[in-house]
């Protein structure tokens, strides 16, 4: 995929994530994941390959700054039956110093132009309702709220290791991919 900028001012190129990228990508999300308002998960993955196992790899992007990694956007698939292929939940992380310059909205555009193109219908996403800013990008960008999961699980580290956390549940449905 050929490096892009969004227009007007933009604050990142993007691109297609590639291995090259993995320790920036994971370093960010470690970022994220200290901030306890990001994840249940307590660790980014080790390597390269436990992430692409995972992840819907062709549509993984980063943003860049130059040639430092300051975000990065991905799938994952909702569930492995053939039913819900076009499926699949939304990940969004900016690295702490890059927030506030757009670079979440610009890559999460860019994910949802993408995904249709492939013909996803539905992009999912789980946030904490404490992570207002998330919340806010998503609904920007076409997202719904469909629900709250009330003490859907419980902390296993940081500040608020031993907490139940509700996650609030949101949707987008596509009007172009999907509709036929």
């Amino acid at each position: 995929m050929q490096a892009e900028r969004a227009l007007g001012s933009s604050p990142a190129t993007l691109g297609a994530m590639t291995e090259a990228h993995w320790p920036e990508v994971q370093a960010i999300y470690q970022a994220g994941i200290d901030t306890g308002h990001a994840t249940f998960e307590s660790s980014p993955p080790k390597s390269w390959g436990s992430w692409q196992q995972h992840h819907i790899n062709e549509l993984s992007l980063v943003a860049l700054d130059g040639n430092t990694v300051i975000g990065w956007a991905s799938l994952t698939p909702s569930s492995g039956r053939c039913v819900y292929a076009g499926v699949a939940e939304v990940s969004v992380y900016v690295a702490p110093h890059a927030k506030g310059r757009g670079v979440g909205r610009q890559l999460l555009a860019a994910l949802i132009e993408r995904s249709e193109a492939k013909n996803i219908w539905t992009l999912q996403a789980g946030i904490f309702p404490e992570n207002v800013p998330s919340v806010a990008l998503h609904v920007a960008l076409g997202f719904e709220r469909v629900g709250l999961r009330r003490r859907l699980g419980k902390m296993s580290y940081g500040p608020l290791a031993g907490q139940w956390r509700d996650v609030l549940s949101l949707e987008r449905r596509s009007t172009r991919a999907g509709i036929d």
